[in-house]
């Protein structure tokens, strides 16, 4: 039995309980992906699959609407993994387990994938229903989204002719979106040697942090784990010595870390200094970060005595420098839309290999110098340890068009629809309009979506009134274009 049969939009709900049987993290959409070309093929609609497993799926106007702007409805099919420490979900293989909470779906223990998974819902329900008037219609699902938009970017777009492009990945009902940054991914590789070091091996763990999305809730002024851990290391060197055996942290660039974890090789008597230590640091950041960001916890537990491979201390120097030197949060807020976070960067992966220790940051900004800027800084000081640094899924941003016909149509629509004005914003996160708006020539775009909570993090929930109310919405948009 479906766990949300009965809810309204009763076909949303369905197909969105329908993708997340379906495994689909960044990196393997195969699966979802064929299942978005068979949709296709039984419903006899015209349907491109890619090589990056992008499906555009094409429905004829209503009838009516032969004349009409074709649109184009936009999302995204792949979701961000994350999962509790204690959790044993494989997003490889295992259907998410979806439960409803009051007004709020969501996930046991797993991320939900709402972003952007009920997008294609949405466009899923539209497809079938031949009840609806409507434009000409393009549905393009996009994979990889979440790790660079890597799907958007690799389309080709030349099959497409719409003049609109309604995108729904976004997370707030009441606003229209209009504008958004441009970004990369950013990775340090910094060399490292190690020896052989005698002592007691002990674990630090940085935890308890909030996370979330890196463009998104950059500006609420939330800790990250990984340059939490690095000002412990450069804090801790002047209270005792210690060598660095392991460093770890976070799973996605795109997401505000939540912990992080060093293992550390210390003489033997120093386990009680640590954990004091430890315990100071943590009443430190706590006060800090108060009404933001409260349960900061490191926490130490000392492990095993014997001989370590561990990082020599010019390396663990260098490893400590370059984490308090990567630059985390907003960089500059915009000049022109009051609220705007313009710049920022996330180092929000933090990994020691053997002979490396690699950061991966993302770096977001609605101004193409500024994010210039910022990514030559963290070239610098990579550089300048001796590191590589190199660069990835770079995309454009997408500028606020002052004169759009689809905006005035999508704004008077949600007054008539909603009995409200919505509010009309660029943000800092990453859409994929910019890509789109890059490629097809005067293309007209706007970005909406029902309201979600804690996307990219195990607390992520989606409004079940909401998904309602903006799939209602959506309907009548489509019915004004004409």
């Amino acid at each position: 039995m479906e766990v949300l049969a009965g809810l309204k939009p009763e076909r949303v709900f369905h197909y969105f309980e329908e993708i997340c049987k379906i495994p689909h993290g960044s990196f393997h959409t195969k699966e979802i992906s064929d299942y978005l070309a068979n949709f296709a093929r039984e419903h006899g609609l015209w349907y491109l699959q890619d090589e990056s497993n992008n499906v555009v799926i094409k429905k004829k106007a209503a009838a009516g609407y032969e004349d009409a702007p074709t649109v184009i409805l936009q999302g995204h099919c792949d979701m961000v993994c994350e999962k509790t420490p204690g959790s044993s979900h494989d997003f490889l293989k295992d259907p998410l387990k979806l439960r409803v909470e009051g007004d709020f779906v969501t996930a046991e223990d797993t991320t939900l994938g709402g972003d952007d998974g009920i997008a294609v819902a949405y466009a899923l329900a539209i497809l079938e229903d031949d009840t609806l008037k409507h434009p000409a219609l393009e549905v393009v699902i996009t994979t990889d989204e979440e790790v660079g938009l890597l799907g958007a970017t690799a389309l080709d777009t030349s099959c497409l002719e719409g003049t609109y492009l309604i995108n729904m990945d976004s997370e707030e009902e009441g606003i229209l979106w209009v504008g958004c940054a441009g970004g990369l991914t950013a990775k340090s590789e910094l060399p490292v040697e190690r020896c052989s070091v005698e002592g007691v091996r002990a674990e630090v763990r940085i935890h308890g942090l909030k996370g979330g999305h890196s463009g998104a809730e950059i500006d609420k002024i939330r800790a990250n784990a990984n340059k939490l851990l690095g000002r412990f290391l450069y804090e801790l060197k002047e209270k005792l010595p210690f060598a660095i055996q392991d460093l770890s942290g976070g799973q996605k660039d795109n997401a505000i870390p939540r912990s992080a974890v060093a293992s550390l090789v210390i003489q033997e008597e120093a386990g009680s200094e640590l954990a004091d230590f430890a315990e100071a640091f943590t009443a430190n950041v706590r006060a800090e970060y108060s009404g933001s960001d409260e349960g900061i916890q490191a926490e130490v537990s000392v492990k095993e005595t014997g001989v370590f491979q561990a990082l020599t201390p010019v390396s663990g120097e260098k490893c400590v420098f370059l984490l308090m030197y990567t630059p985390y949060g907003v960089e500059k807020m915009s000049g022109n839309i009051e609220g705007l976070v313009e710049t920022s960067s996330n180092p929000g992966i933090l990994e020691l290999k053997e002979d490396a220790l690699v950061i991966t940051s993302s770096v977001r900004s609605s101004v193409k110098s500024g994010k210039e800027a910022l990514t030559e800084r963290l070239r610098y000081v990579t550089e300048f340890l001796g590191g590589t640094f190199t660069t990835e899924g770079e995309y454009p941003a997408w500028e606020y068009r002052k004169e759009s016909k689809l905006r005035d149509i999508m704004f008077d629509t949600y007054q008539e629809v909603l009995g409200e004005e919505p509010a009309v914003r660029a943000i800092h996160a990453g859409l994929e309009c910019g890509l789109f708006y890059e490629k097809i020539e005067g293309l007209d775009c706007v970005s909406f979506g029902p309201t979600m909570e804690g996307i990219h993090t195990t607390e992520e929930v989606l409004s079940i009134s909401s998904t309602e109310r903006m799939y209602r919405f959506l309907l009548k948009v489509l019915e004004h274009i004409h």
